[in-house]
């Protein structure tokens, strides 16, 4: 399976490496993105476009790596922000951030083991 279905998905897609530095952004995300640089931003480290609270989150991130999930809201738009950890030949390689938009309301099952 090729990996172009990512190009234009409606969720936005980033990608840094060990240190931070930005490896890629589909579509979605360079939008996301436009007035911070959009794909401007590939080549410089990610740690410089957060606010001093969040950069030490991602900081610990990239020492710890881990997943790390929440929703946030902003201009009347909600969002799911998922990070998580990429691996190459079985080593840590960088964080992957999936951001993509919620309705206000959405409803939630819970589903029975089968």
């Amino acid at each position: 399976m090729s990996d172009e279905w990512v190009k234009d998905a409606c969720v936005a897609v980033t990608v840094c490496d060990e240190t931070g530095i930005i490896l890629e952004m589909n579509g979605k995300a360079r939008a996301t993105f436009a007035k911070s640089g959009g794909g401007e931003l590939i080549g410089k480290n990610l740690l410089d476009c957060h606010p001093p609270h969040a950069r030490v989150k991602v900081e610990d991130l990239l020492k710890n790596p881990r997943t790390n999930a929440y929703t946030i809201e902003k201009n009347g738009l909600k969002k799911l922000i998922y990070q998580l950890p990429w691996h190459k030949d079985g080593k840590f390689a960088g964080l992957v951030e999936l951001s993509m938009e919620l309705p206000a309301e959405m409803p939630h099952f819970v589903r029975k083991p089968s």
